[in-house]
């Protein structure tokens, strides 16, 4: 296997990761925005009223995201056992 092929593995690979990971921390982030601006306002400082709202929205996000996710994550692994035996070689 040379070294471009465990590069471009290891990219696609990158990729994915990425591409999974996304939606999950850009909605944690906006949830967080959100709730810092309220507690900011509003001058309460309750550490659970920024946790539970974040879990909730990542775990909303999650289910309507799972499927997807779900969907690239079997399609790289299989493209990726496909293209075994032409590593090898």
């Amino acid at each position: 296997m040379s070294p471009e092929t465990v590069l471009s593995v290891g990219g696609r690979a990158l990729e994915i990761t990425l591409l999974l990971a996304a939606p999950l921390l850009l909605v944690a982030l906006l949830t967080g925005l959100i709730v810092g601006a309220f507690q900011a306002a509003t001058q309460i400082n309750e550490s659970t009223l920024s946790f539970i709202p974040k879990v909730l929205a990542v775990a909303a996000t999650l289910v309507i995201t799972g499927p997807w996710m779900l969907k690239v994550l079997v399609s790289y692994t299989r493209e990726l056992f496909d293209s075994i035996p032409g590593l090898i070689n």
